[in-house]
């Protein structure tokens, strides 16, 4: 069985597409538990009587422990496979997302707020499964449009947990509990999930990498497997240009995450569910911009090449600078998200081209290219929530990102493929191999 050279999505009857499928929802039911509390902050600031500096502890941590198991999850998935690496990190992810909502305290809070950004690195995972699973002519599209739905998690988490825990006061729920109750709900959901990818799902097209290795089969994607694909990938000058840009396009999307809905509650005086309305209309784009960033790479490649895909990255991570810029300097509530949506759009695109790019750096070791480049993201967010707590003020921050947003994609400039990588394209997808 070769790899897909097409996306038939509404089949469920392929290894290929079953993969496609399930690594989204996963993807989507860990950034739903990974952004849940973000939306609620404003009640549970009260709970805990968290200070600003307090606040920006916990989004700092919230993003933090990505950065490492990123890392490690992409030489796991290189030797274990995406279908074990998957299924373990929803079990064990499940745990701290459920142990947040019996937090009695800011530390406990906080050590649970660490521990959920684990969860994070299922980006890695969906990114490697369709990777190894779709052809190049389609594999920029199959990357975004699984971590751009994904992605809609968090948007989700924004709009819907205010009216979760709205709901269950309602019921009779205490306003003390009704937080903690609505929390429960996404761990209870990674744990479901984590049985569906287990019983659906396998590693890439011929079968299990355990079973394949056990048959004699190589496998190109895991060939060298564990650590020895982190330092071939470490080694790719290439690799660290898109873990600049994926730490200005993602690490700033995690950035608005969590801090939409309160800078909306408190700069524009709007109310909680308002504010997780419009802070979730941000999450929501990336139901069609990041598949779009994807899909359009994958368009100019076929006329231009690897470069083009590189240069197409620039174009977007400038549009996203600039609009950042516009959001910081909004006067009005409305003017705000107009401009958070405009510079949402080229946000997330950009993030759907950076990994449009990825399965072409080096082949040999995709686990740990996707992982250096993904713990990127992360290393953006986290800069930025240092950013934050140094300057003390939320629309000084996002001024100061917008620049830095704006210099970054002179990094996409500078990725550059040889005459042999370019040479190589056309012919992987004329032979469907991998990628």
């Amino acid at each position: 069985m070769t790899k897909a050279n097409r996306i038939a999505l509404f089949s469920l009857g392929t290894p290929q597409m079953r993969a496609f499928h399930l690594t989204w929802m996963a993807f989507f039911i860990c950034f739903f538990a990974w952004f849940a509390c973000a939306p609620l902050m404003p009640v549970i600031k009260g709970e805990f009587n968290l200070s600003a500096g307090q606040i920006a502890n916990i989004n700092i941590a919230a993003v933090a422990v990505t950065i490492l198991v990123r890392l490690v999850i992409g030489p796991m998935c290189d030797r274990f496979g995406p279908r074990k690496a998957y299924t373990g990190l929803l079990l064990a992810g499940a745990v701290p997302v459920i142990g947040v909502a019996f937090a009695q305290s800011y530390e406990s809070f906080l050590f649970f707020r660490l521990l959920i950004g684990a969860v994070g690195a299922s980006f890695v995972i969906t990114q490697y499964h369709t990777s190894v699973m779709f052809a190049p002519n389609v594999v920029g599209t199959a990357n975004a449009a699984t971590a751009g739905w994904g992605n809609a998690g968090g948007g989700v988490a924004q709009g819907l947990m205010p009216l979760l825990m709205a709901a269950l006061i309602m019921l009779g729920v205490s306003h003390g509990w009704g937080w903690r109750v609505a929390l429960l709900v996404p761990g209870v959901l990674m744990i479901v999930m984590a049985a569906l990818y287990w019983r659906y799902t396998q590693d890439c097209p011929e079968g299990n990498f355990d079973e394949l290795r056990a048959a004699g089969v190589s496998i190109e994607s895991g060939k060298k497997g564990g650590w020895a694909s982190f330092r071939t990938a470490a080694g790719n000058y290439r690799v660290w240009m898109l873990f600049v840009t994926y730490g200005a396009c993602f690490g700033v999307e995690i950035f608005i995450h969590n801090i939409a809905a309160i800078y909306y509650v408190e700069h524009f005086k709007l109310s909680l569910e308002a504010a997780g309305i419009a802070a979730a209309s941000f999450g929501l784009l990336a139901l069609f911009a990041r598949a779009l960033g994807g899909f359009i790479s994958d368009k100019v490649a076929l006329s231009g090449g690897l470069n083009r895909r590189a240069t197409l990255l620039f174009v977007m991570m400038l549009g996203e600078g600039l609009g950042l810029l516009w959001f910081a300097h909004a006067g009005g509530v409305a003017g705000a998200v107009i401009a958070m949506l405009c510079f949402g759009l080229f946000t997330h695109m950009a993030c759907g081209a950076t990994y449009a790019l990825v399965p072409f750096i080096d082949r040999r070791a995709l686990g740990g290219v996707a992982g250096i480049i993904g713990a990127g993201g992360n290393v953006g967010a986290v800069a930025a929530g240092f950013l934050m707590k140094g300057l003390g003020n939320t629309q000084q921050t996002l001024s100061m990102l917008g620049v830095l947003v704006t210099i970054s994609a002179l990094c996409a400039v500078a990725v550059r493929f040889t005459a042999s990588d370019k040479n190589d394209e056309p012919a992987l997808v004329d032979n469907k191999v991998a990628a």
